[in-house]
């Protein structure tokens, strides 16, 4: 968590959509601790938003904003990051700036601000955020014990595929979670021993 002693210091995520494409943005919403202000920069020849972001985006009102970049010149996008960064740091230099890419091209940058005492770093991911992580983790943890309790309730109609598990997993919650983070809850329920897969996809349960 972030502290100050007289105000709370602002996250300002500085996300290049042309190099990472987050599928939602509700693990911000997580952190009811921090405060955020999201900017998505989006190139020219990226016409469509998906649904599930746009509506993330929408769920934190004026503390988000696209940013179109409406030259396709090569490097385009990079530029106007650095010119909002560069403004962001001006307006309030004591906040933490998290730049959203895999793209190496900003670490000049970023290694220069930070030697002026400026709090910014590139990231290659959301959740490489390391405080963002650990609340992933507690949230898929969360969900895994949900999923034994409810799977050790019903012994004799246990899913024995992974495609009837997956689906079972989705019902559980609501249908509101998508592939992924499916994927994750049955990884994590084999890294716990609770279930294991074999080669044809089928489903045997080692504890109870």
């Amino acid at each position: 968590m972030n502290n100050h002693t007289d105000r709370q210091i602002t996250n300002y995520i500085l996300i290049d959509y042309e190099n990472v494409q987050p599928k939602r943005l509700t693990v911000l919403q997580s952190s009811p601790n921090q405060m955020f202000r999201i900017m998505l920069f989006v190139g020219s020849s990226q016409s469509k938003i998906p649904t599930e972001l746009a509506l993330s985006m929408q769920s934190f009102g004026d503390k988000a904003k696209y940013i179109r970049v409406t030259d396709s010149g090569k490097n385009a996008l990079d530029f106007y990051i650095a010119y909002y960064l560069g403004t962001l740091v001006e307006r309030d230099h004591e906040a933490y700036f998290h730049v959203i890419s895999k793209d190496t091209g900003y670490d000049p940058l970023i290694k220069y601000l930070k030697s002026e005492k400026i709090n910014v770093v590139r990231r290659r991911d959301l959740f490489d955020i390391p405080w963002l992580s650990s609340i992933i983790k507690e949230s898929v943890n969360e969900k895994i014990d949900a999923i034994v309790k409810n799977l050790s309730g019903r012994v004799s109609s246990r899913p024995r595929k992974v495609k009837t598990l997956k689906n079972a997993i989705n019902s559980m919650f609501g249908n509101k979670i998508d592939q992924e983070e499916i994927d994750t809850l049955v990884k994590g329920l084999e890294k716990r021993g609770y279930v294991v897969i074999n080669k044809e996809k089928k489903v045997t349960y080692q504890k109870t």
